[in-house]
């Protein structure tokens, strides 16, 4: 896994105030790592862009 000390977390725009939320970081070179927003120091799942693609993609088609 790369090293996670400088990644930017966003949540997405859909996301609302009521803390069920996960952040996304793509700022990090050939990486995206999602965590739980009210987990920030738990557990981040790292993928490769072109997983992370094809997940929203199967997201967004249903």
């Amino acid at each position: 896994m790369g090293d996670l000390q400088y990644a930017q977390w966003r949540k997405s725009t859909y996301s609302t105030d009521n803390g069920n939320c996960v952040e996304v970081t793509a700022n990090l070179p050939g990486l995206v790592a999602v965590r739980d927003s009210k987990v920030p120091a738990g557990p981040v799942l790292v993928v490769i862009p072109a997983q992370w693609s094809m997940f929203l993609s199967g997201l967004k088609g249903g």
